[in-house]
């Protein structure tokens, strides 16, 4: 339980970027939402693969968390998270996005030419207010990854690679267990974002 939906989605991300092409060599990879569940799993699984990973956290206080995943370097997600350009400076060769709304139309804007962008949730938002700029004039590739009815194959090659490819040691500082009395201050700390990594909830305690 401690890897979960969220180290499961963020491995189908990862397949997803590689699967059109991406290789450790084309350049950094954003991760925002970096220090919550899927984007620490993401942090973490890019680094074990070679990845130099730019982190986008609204918490400087979780910068040494997302170094000590793999993080090279961490940036405010108050860069992304406003309304921004129809196109930005080129900065990152691929994305994983789990916030959506200005931040992931922003990643794109900053999307180098014939870069990628995996996007697999709604932290900010359902809304994507960007332009068609970044996909018609730099060929920048938006892939929607969808953890709920992947196929089964696809999704026994998640779980193998997880299997192999997670870097264990990390599993301490992404996910903790709480008992189920400790559920709704949780919850409230969720909804807040004062929440890092992944929380499992023991019914039983």
């Amino acid at each position: 339980m401690a890897v979960g939906t969220a180290g499961y989605t963020a491995m189908l991300c990862l397949m997803a970027l590689e699967s059109n092409g991406l290789t450790p060599e084309d350049g950094e990879v954003l991760v925002t939402g970096a220090s919550g569940g899927v984007g620490s799993f993401a942090v973490s699984l890019l680094a074990r693969r070679g990845y130099s990973v730019v982190a986008a956290t609204g918490r400087p206080s979780e910068a040494g968390y997302l170094q000590r995943l793999g993080a090279g370097a961490v940036i405010d997600r108050a860069e992304l998270s406003e309304p921004g350009r129809p196109l930005a400076k080129e900065r990152w060769a691929a994305a994983i996005d789990s916030v959506g709304s200005h931040t992931l139309a922003n990643v794109c804007a900053a999307t180098r030419s014939e870069g990628l962008v995996a996007a697999c949730g709604m932290a900010q938002g359902l809304d994507f207010p960007a332009s068609v700029a970044p996909f018609i004039l730099r060929g920048v590739r938006l892939l929607g990854v969808n953890s709920v009815t992947q196929p089964y194959t696809r999704r026994k090659t998640a779980w193998e690679r997880l299997s192999r490819e997670l870097h264990l040691a990390h599993l301490e500082d992404i996910s903790q267990e709480i008992g189920l009395s400790e559920a709704i201050p949780a919850a409230s700390k969720l909804l807040d974002g004062r929440i890092r990594g992944r929380i499992v909830v023991d019914v039983n305690n």
